[in-house]
């Protein structure tokens, strides 16, 4: 089982790249923004937990973003492994998945984080508000906020997972096929 965690701040191509790692290597996709437009879509009381915070550009807590990702886990027990997308945010989170996943017998593989500079996110993330309707991708204050939240509190568990000999960084700037493949080649590595 190949577990591994996308890992890049808002507008790295995450979404992009990860629904092409999951066509090549067959893995579940688990991505918290939507497991949480889900809930938005339904009009959950989580759902409208989650739309404040992110609406404000803050992470969602620890406690609510764990419990949904769980319950994906448990619903998709037979698979060659899973990517996780935006997920885990926080060294909290971080330990979270990796007791989920332990206990199950399969642990984190890899992080692969996709490295973009902080221009090209904005600019990246302003055009994909054109077509998102995101308001949190159109506004340059929240935009912003965003950025900075990852900074701080989410950049951490790239630490966390370096200190455990499961981290790479790929050049997310290039094409997208380009930066695709620097990547399979190190989910390559993580295989053997």
């Amino acid at each position: 089982m190949l577990n591994i965690i996308l890992f890049g701040p808002p507008g790295a191509g995450k979404g992009t790249q990860s629904e092409k790692i999951i066509d090549r290597y067959n893995l579940t996709h688990i991505a918290t923004g939507d497991l949480f437009r889900k809930h938005l879509g339904e009009g959950t009381e989580l759902g409208n937990l989650a739309q404040k915070y992110m609406d404000a550009g803050n992470l969602v807590p620890d406690e609510v973003v764990i419990g949904m990702v769980d319950e994906k886990l448990k619903e998709n027990k037979n698979n060659n492994g899973y990517i996780f997308d935006g997920f885990p945010r926080t060294v909290t989170q971080a330990k979270a998945l990796d007791a989920l996943l332990e206990e199950k017998g399969q642990p984190i593989a890899g992080m692969i984080a996709l490295d973009v500079p902080e221009e090209e996110l904005k600019k990246r993330i302003k055009e994909r508000g054109k077509t998102s309707g995101r308001s949190d991708d159109q506004d340059d204050k929240k935009i912003e906020n965003r950025i900075k939240v990852y900074q701080e509190e989410t950049m951490p568990v790239a630490k966390y997972y370096d200190s455990q000999g499961k981290f790479v960084k790929v050049k997310g700037v290039g094409t997208i096929n380009d930066i695709f493949e620097n990547i399979c080649s190190e989910i390559e590595k993580l295989k053997r």
